[in-house]
């Protein structure tokens, strides 16, 4: 009688550990999910310690770098730091608006936040044949090898469960 409780036990012992191993969300990850699909996909990339990264593309009118700075904020939020840019005029600002500062040195033009923070924001993947990566901890992901050209997706920081990763695409292909 004793074996048989002790078995139940490690039965309903081990099915709560599976549970909370394949739907607790505890790995905390970039996403990118599609908008505007039926069937969207996300694509991860774990998170570790570093909490800076940067979105590094050339811009598809321009055909200039651009980059944009991030910092992460303890609560998965995104502050949004500063952007460099070569050129002005469609989506690159030529003057600082209130709680930013605009300076330009050596051909650059950098824009600085005091405390933009937000949640999220769409990255649009161009037709453009030009570079868009993620950089992160000194690694360049380059986006156009996973994303779909034409495609937006919603960019945010998320804890994520097993089960869902296992849904999605892993950036690193790990």
């Amino acid at each position: 009688m004793k074996s048989k409780v002790m078995v139940l036990l490690l039965i309903i012992l081990t099915g709560s550990f599976m549970l909370l191993y394949l739907f607790y969300p505890y790995n905390r990850m970039f996403v990118l999910e599609e908008v505007r699909s039926e069937r969207p996909v996300a694509y991860y990339l774990p998170l570790h310690t570093e909490q800076q990264f940067e979105i590094n593309y050339i811009h598809s009118i321009h055909l200039s770098n651009v980059k944009e700075q991030y910092t992460i904020t303890d609560d998965d939020k995104l502050r949004f730091e500063s952007m460099q840019y070569e050129d002005v005029a469609i989506g690159l600002p030529g003057y600082a608006e209130e709680g930013e500062t605009l300076e330009f040195k050596d051909g650059i033009y950098t824009l600085t936040f005091e405390n933009r923070v937000i949640d999220s924001f769409v990255l649009y993947v161009g037709r453009v044949n030009t570079d868009l990566f993620l950089r992160y901890e000194q690694k360049e992901y380059p986006l156009k090898e996973y994303l779909e050209k034409g495609q937006s997706y919603d960019f945010h920081v998320a804890k994520v469960s097993n089960i869902t990763l296992w849904k999605g695409v892993r950036l690193n292909g790990k």
